[in-house]
Order: C-alpha cells, then sequence, then structure tokens
C-alpha cells in the first residue's frame, strides 16, 4: 500500500483539496475562539473585582490613582450586587456585595463557556 493510498482509505477514500472549505473545523475553531474570548471576559471581570475587594478591605488609599482606576472599573461589572447587603461596616459591604459578583461572573462565564461548546458539536 503506498503512501496516498494510505492517505486516502485514512481521508474516507477521497482527496481533499487544500482550498476546500471544511465548515466542521471552521465551526470548531470559531468556537474555539469564543470560548476563550468568553472565558477572558468573566475572569477579568471577577479579577477586578476582587481587587477591588482586596485593596477596599485592605485598607488602600481611597485618591490612589489605582485604586480610583479599580474602583471605576469594579461599580459597573458588579451589576446589582453592589448594594444586595447593607451591613454597618462598609467593608464588610464591599467584601460581600463584590465577592458576591466575582463568583457570579465567575459561574456565568463557566455555563456560557459550555453553552458555547455544545452549540458548537
Amino acid at each position: 500500500m503506498s503512501d496516498s493510498d494510505s492517505a486516502q482509505a485514512f481521508s474516507g477514500g477521497r482527496r481533499r483539496k487544500h482550498s476546500e472549505f471544511d465548515a466542521a473545523r471552521f465551526r470548531a475553531r470559531a468556537v474555539g475562539v469564543a470560548t476563550t474570548l468568553v472565558r477572558w471576559v468573566g475572569t477579568l471581570a471577577a479579577v477586578l473585582l476582587v481587587v477591588h475587594v482586596v485593596l477596599t478591605v485592605g485598607g488602600a488609599n481611597p485618591d490612589n490613582g489605582i485604586t480610583r482606576f479599580v474602583a471605576e472599573w469594579a461599580d459597573p461589572l458588579a451589576l446589582g450586587f453592589s448594594d444586595l447587603f447593607m451591613p454597618q461596616d462598609p467593608q464588610l459591604a464591599v467584601l460581600l456585595n463584590y465577592g458576591i459578583a466575582a463568583v457570579f461572573w465567575l459561574v456565568v462565564t463557566s455555563i456560557a463557556v459550555r453553552v458555547l461548546r455544545l452549540l458548537g458539536k
């Protein structure tokens, strides 16, 4: 059996031209890119929220540029969780509310990635 015969047997008996479009391969690649993008966005959102919690609970200077930058990005990412619990201690409020928002982003990201993978099959 020659190399070309074994290649034909491996590919199902027909030769593919390199210029032929492979929809399944394209779909798998697109789903892979989409799931990677979704995972990075969700993880980045959760990381920003956790950094905000650490800076706040750790007593970082609220007038510092880094602290302000993180807080400005964390507020919209907290969605409706920023005032979910209203304890007397403001640091505890940030820990609870923004911590729950970070967990929410991780859970939603995981679900979205699974759904995208299922749709890609």
